[in-house]
């Protein structure tokens, strides 16, 4: 098994930029076994920020660096996405 770095211990990410013709479906699935696989309580912003910036400047139309960026926007977003609960009452 090959060793990762402490941002990508399994070395996911990484392999996803080695592998030609990966589809977005491809990352998005890689990167959410990724993020299940991190330690509870890792800090997962900071993380993902970490990779990105590693990534990016490389690769940067690369699907899982869209996938990556994606992920950090839906992290940063604030309040509610909706539901019921968080709809006006009159």
């Amino acid at each position: 098994m090959k060793k990762g770095t402490p941002e990508d211990p399994k070395g996911l990410i990484a392999e996803a930029y080695r592998i030609d013709g990966i589809t977005p479906g491809e990352c998005r699935t890689i990167f959410l076994d990724w993020a299940l696989s991190l330690p509870d309580g890792s800090d997962s912003r900071t993380i993902l920020a970490v990779l990105v910036a590693r990534h990016e400047a490389d690769a940067p139309d690369h699907p899982m660096t869209a996938v990556m960026r994606e992920g950090m926007q839906a992290m940063t977003r604030q309040g509610r996405r909706g539901g019921w609960r968080g709809r006006p009452r009159d």
